[in-house]
């Protein structure tokens, strides 16, 4: 997408406070359903993102792949677990949580540091040749057709199998309600 540069730095910054604030509600929301909705908004944010940078086939399969279909089956998934078990053994703070912090935080940390010292030429690059790759958006689409049927089968079909073995997880949840 061209736009201009102070409009593009909005959606940018529009965007990445949309990811933090997703993020946290993931991680720090006590409800889980709360949590899977939060969910959603970062794969969404991450959709734009995409589209940001004018890849708009990887956008199309984020919306349909995680948000469509990983994220509503992680929604119904914790809509039929049983609300008063969950918060049965529901602890504010174990030593289990405090090692968990002190690795997320210095991951944290140490994600932050990498992003500062990195050169942000390489995006500006991969932009520049999206845009050229999606001059011919119909040959792009039947060379990814063509790839999933050949060299990308096996990956294809473990995704497949991945999701099934998902679908089943969650139909097995729900009959025992």
């Amino acid at each position: 997408m061209d736009l201009p540069g102070p409009i593009h730095a909005f959606l940018l910054v529009f965007l990445g406070s949309g990811l933090i604030l997703g993020g946290l509600g993931v991680v720090l929301l006590p409800n889980p359903i709360y949590s899977a909705f939060s969910l959603g908004l970062v794969l969404v944010c991450i959709s734009l993102f995409y589209i940001l940078v004018n890849s708009y086939f990887v956008a199309a399969a984020q919306l349909l792949i995680y948000v469509g279909a990983i994220n509503i089956l992680i929604i119904f998934a914790v809509m039929f677990m049983n609300g008063s078990e969950y918060y049965k053994d529901f602890h504010l703070w174990t030593i289990g949580d405090g090692v968990t912090s002190i690795v997320c935080t210095s991951l944290f940390i140490s994600l932050i540091s990498t992003i500062l010292d990195m050169s942000w030429d390489a995006i500006i690059w991969t932009t520049r040749s999206n845009q050229i790759l999606e001059q011919d958006l119909l040959n792009n689409s039947q060379q990814i057709g063509v790839h999933l049927s050949t060299d990308f089968f096996l990956p294809f079909e473990l995704v497949s199998i991945i999701l099934l073995v998902a679908l089943i997880g969650a139909i097995a949840v729900a009959r025992q309600y």
